[in-house]
């Protein structure tokens, strides 16, 4: 065969492995095979030993088969990558002695190609033509599609992953490094910003902080770069032990002696202008006292190049004590060198409980006579003094820092008119009526710069004693860079306290705002500054807002307890964002900074009606929730509130506004809970529970149920305690622990029955039922569940009936009595459709499809488990819609339908894949059902050699061996395929 048959194969290792033909992929099969043909293309020399395979693929571990196994691999892969008609001697790999071979001639590899394109940007670089360097290093990077030889198992293919990651990142550097000899230092920073946030970025990588260094100083930031290599000297001294290496401190002393030539190259040095000498020399920027830690990023975007024709406005907001006046005095400092003609900082006092509110007026002739106006010549009116202000700045290039800004409207006559010039701004509220360049939302610190922060101030050796007391005092102060300057500074004044002291001190919301205090300065008294500044309805809303039993909330959650509408509060709470006292994580939620939290519960506990309104509304609201999600439908909560009223459309509607409180459900039973309110504790725990077991969130649902069943003697309605245990009891059923759902379940139907409570005994009843079937007495099933059905036939709940009679319908069908099977499953269908909840429909329905499946009735079962398949996928079931569909695709494989059947599967192999192994007990059990099916049609499709990797893949789950029925089939199955 020549080469040209072959010449249009292309084959890519630098990301997951893949193969195209004429463009058209290819299918190269399970990552293992994958692997083989990695080695193939990857190893040195012109043949890979079989042994050399076996090891760099299986490692410690070949196959029992040994050698014999290989030729399994390559024969499919020969067929996956050979042109039609090859044939073995003209096959892209090639047997020899002992070995194979890939024949590289017709074959295009991206490692070839990468080697390709850096030698030519290397030469280039070598003969000084940086650009064409630079476009063939950006070319090579492109070859790379995410991490190399992604997924494939073996220590050769772990080996090579990190030796071409490694080689990645070299040519990331060389990119780079060629970037700032260009002159385009700036582009180099947005580079290595994107390369610094990868995951494998190593934070002790010297060469790109020194290539940081170098462009820094190319965008005229030397302050920044020092800056740069002093924390990379702290991290590697406090982390490693070691000092910088050589490199780090030659570009360390450049920027010292700011050698151009040395750091941007012979041709940017040329070309660089001599810096202006300042025309001014006013400076009335305050101290930089204190470290600031932690603020890299906010750094950054403060101190990036500003459009030198125009004037840029920076602003700076955050929450009180988040650090902004530190952070812009510290951003001033490092951008000063930038502005000849002087730095000017004002602060406007918005927050000042001293000193009054300073005036634009006098801030303006203030700021006059600082470039030079004589008094004489300043006059008193507001739109004169602008004009005058705005004509003495029209030549000048000016920083002016406005500290504690209220208003777009305060600072608008402040802005200097010189171009270049550059206003920084900071202040709680956020101006949306300010045109600005930039804007920063400061943050409290996260964990790690906290603890950084409070060991400078207490003292590393101090803080380190106790290192649990010191992370939980960062928590207790929430990040705020305030309340951890107080914590700090009353450890500093009080050297007997321990840090344990002080946390113990700080326990409960009263003390906790109380213990941050120290001299003038208080948490809570800045806190406090912001509410005063709100319009009444504003702080009523900030009040009712500390309420909320979840850290995340929505309109909808503040619209109940405001009890306005959804609109209006949404209005509260962008205006309460604006002030900096609320932050919103995501479009739609919110949440309050701890500490925040606790001064607005401090504040909403003063008015106590209020706040017992807001609190029973919102409990209230998620109740709601609960039942209208709630597969019971309404009819399933006989006792307590109904739902009358709620802001949700239907049942989908109130599960996705559940689903948005994410993990925080468990906290609103808490909550209850902790409020005394036992019944709605123990409600919405019973309302939750269904959702819960739907969505596989088992651990919630248990975690809740506990917390309620130890309020529900508390509780007035006296039917929670059965109903608790019912609900516990269906949620160990889930998860395939019957003996102790049996045990739940029997305590359910004794309490039950001492109260007469019908409804919860027919759940018991039920309940015992199906741990009956579950633990194979079947026969024992039959009486309890024909009770409960009669039950809740009587009491008119649908739901009931139609779970009742889908267990009693599976009891019947594992007895081999398919008659009154299929019957009990078409009168459960006939009460699920009049509750109409999806879910139960297509239990129903796929019930009554397996029982016709095993019949042999495969259009009839067809027709069930595509409406089964339906309804699961509507209700969001991932567990039902995988087994339904792969059942489905038995049922096509039965008809002789295999190419569908096959599909069927793969398709239930990709919703199971969503599944977390976690949460769900069945996972691997459904796993190893849809591999046997996919696996048996294969078999008769006459793919053997993937039915039988199907089979193997079953038997080699890590949960098989508790799954011996399923496990039997896949020996069976695997059996076969060798008599084939």
């Amino acid at each position: 065969m020549d080469g040209g048959s072959h010449q249009r194969l292309r084959i890519a290792v630098l990301g997951p492995v893949r193969a195209w033909r004429d463009g058209t992929p290819l299918d190269l099969g399970p990552v293992r095979r994958q692997a083989v043909l990695a080695t193939l293309v990857l190893r040195p020399g012109p043949l890979v030993s079989q042994e050399q395979l076996l090891v760099g693929v299986w490692g410690g571990q070949p196959p029992r088969s040994g050698r014999r196994v290989l030729p399994s691999y390559v024969y499919p892969l020969r067929k996956a990558l050979d042109a039609e008609g090859a044939g073995r001697t003209g096959s892209v790999i090639r047997s020899g002695r002992g070995g194979y071979s890939l024949v590289g001639d017709g074959v295009r590899l991206d490692v070839a190609e990468l080697a390709e394109r850096v030698g030519e940007a290397r030469r280039a670089r070598a003969s000084g033509d940086l650009a064409t360097a630079m476009d063939r290093f950006t070319e090579a990077l492109t070859l790379f599609r995410g991490e190399p030889l992604a997924g494939l198992p073996g220590p050769f293919a772990q080996g090579e992953r990190q030796r071409l990651s490694q080689r990645q990142r070299t040519l990331q550097r060389e990119r780079l490094e060629c970037l700032v000899l260009l002159g385009r230092s700036a582009d180099a920073l947005d580079d290595l910003a994107a390369v610094s946030a990868l995951p494998e970025s190593d934070p002790y990588d010297e060469s790109l902080t020194a290539l940081r260094m170098r462009a820094l100083y190319g965008i005229g930031r030397q302050v920044a770069a020092l800056n740069a290599y002093e924390d990379m000297r702290e991290r590697l001294r406090d982390q490693l032990g070691v000092d910088p290496g050589e490199e780090l401190r030659r570009v360390h002393q450049a920027v010292l002696r700011r050698d151009d030539e040395q750091l941007l190259g012979p041709a940017v040095a040329r070309s660089a202008a001599p810096p202006a000498r300042p025309r001014r020399a006013v400076n009335e920027l305050p101290g930089d006292t204190g470290r600031l830690i932690g603020r890299e990023r906010e750094l950054a975007l403060l101190t990036a190049p500003s459009p030198p024709e125009s004037v840029s406005i920076v602003a700076v907001d955050g929450t009180a004590g988040v650090g902004k006046t530190a952070l812009v005095v510290h951003a001033a400092g490092a951008l000063r060198v930038h502005y000849p003609d002087g730095c000017l900082f004002v602060d406007l006092r918005a927050h000042s409980t001293e000193r009054q509110r300073q005036p634009p007026q006098r801030v303006l002739r203030r700021l006059l006579r600082s470039v030079g106006a004589a008094d004489s010549e300043v006059p008193d009116d507001l739109d004169e003094l602008t004009a005058a202000w705005r004509a003495a700045t029209s030549s000048l290039r000016l920083l002016l820092v406005l500290d504690d800004v209220l208003s777009a409207q305060q600072l608008r006559p402040l802005v200097p008119a010189g171009p270049g010039s550059m206003v920084l701004v900071a202040g709680r509220r956020q101006l949306a009526g300010l045109d600005t360049d930039r804007r920063v939302t400061l943050e409290p610190l996260e964990t790690g710069d906290g603890l950084s922060l409070l060991r400078h101030i207490v003292g590393e050796e101090r803080a380190d004693r106790e290192p649990e007391a010191t992370r939980e005092l960062v928590r207790l102060c929430d990040g705020l860079p305030l309340a951890l300057r107080i914590a700090g500074a009353r450890l500093q004044t009080r050297p007997a306290w321990t840090l344990a002291y002080l946390v113990d001190r700080m326990a409960g919301d009263e003390r906790r705002l109380g213990e941050l205090s120290a001299g003038d300065r208080s948490v809570e008294a800045a806190f406090r500054l912001s509410y005063d500044q709100l319009a009444p309805a504003q702080q009523r809303g900030f009040r009712t807002l500390g309420l909320s039993p979840t850290v995340e909330f929505d309109p909808l959650t503040s619209a109940a307890m405001l009890g306005c509408s959804s609109r209006d509060a949404e209005q509260t709470l962008e205006s309460l964002v604006d002030a900096s006292l609320l932050q919103q994580t995501r479009p739609g939620r919110y949440r309050l900074h701890d500490l925040v939290r606790v001064h607005a519960r401090r504040l909403a506990e003063a008015a106590p009606a209020e706040a017992g309104a807001a609190r029973t509304a919102v409990l209230r609201l998620y109740l709601d929730a609960g039942r209208i999600t709630s597969d019971w439908g309404r009819g399933g909560f006989p006792t307590g509130p109904q739902p009358a009223g709620a802001p949700f459309a239907d049942w989908k509607d109130a599960g996705g506004w559940l689903d948005a409180a994410s993990g925080e459900l468990v906290d609103v039973v808490g909550h209850a809970a902790a409020l005394g309110e036992a019944d709605y504790a123990c409600w919405i725990a019973e309302a939750l529970s269904d959702y819960f077991v739907r969505r596989g969130r088992y651990h919630e649902c248990r975690t809740a149920l506990e917390i309620a069943l130890a309020h529900a003697d508390g509780a007035t309605d006296r039917r929670m305690a059965p109903a608790l245990r019912n609900c516990m009891g269906i949620t160990d059923i889930y998860q395939g622990r019957i003996r102790q759902g049996h045990a739940w379940f029997t305590e359910a139907l004794h309490l039950s029955r001492h109260r007469a409570d019908r409804r919860e005994e027919a759940r018991a009843l039920a309940g015992l039922g199906a741990a009956d079937l579950n633990s194979g007495r079947a026969e024992r099933a039959i009486p309890r569940l024909t009770e409960a059905v009669e039950l809740a036939r009587r009491l008119d709940d649908h739901w009931l009936t139609a779970m009742g009679l889908c267990v009693l319908g599976a009891v019947h069908h594992s007895q081999r009595r398919c008659e009154e099977a299929l019957a009990c499953f078409a009168a459960a269908r006939a009460h699920a459709e009049t509750n109409g909840r999806p879910r139960m429909i297509s239990m129903a329905s796929g019930n009554a499809a397996g029982v016709h499946l095993d019949l042999g009735q495969y259009a009839e079962a067809k027709i069930l488990y595509r409406q089964a398949a339906d309804l699961a996928q509507r209700v969001g079931d991932v567990l039902m819609h995988a087994i339904v569909l792969t059942r489905l695709g038995t049922a096509e494989h039965g008809e002789g339908n295999l190419s569908a059947a096959a599909a069927l599967h793969h398709q239930a192999l990709s919703r199971h894949r969503t599944l977390s192994p976690l949460t769900e007990p069945h996972c691997d059990r459904l796993e190893m059902d849809i591999r046997y099916r996919l696996g048996r049609t294969y078999s008769a499709a006459g793919r053997v050699a993937e039915a039988r990797e199907q089979f193997r893949t079953a038997l080699a789950l890590p949960g098989a061996d508790e799954h011996p029925a399923e496990r039997a089939l896949a020996i069976a199955g695997l059996k076969e395929c060798k008599d084939c």
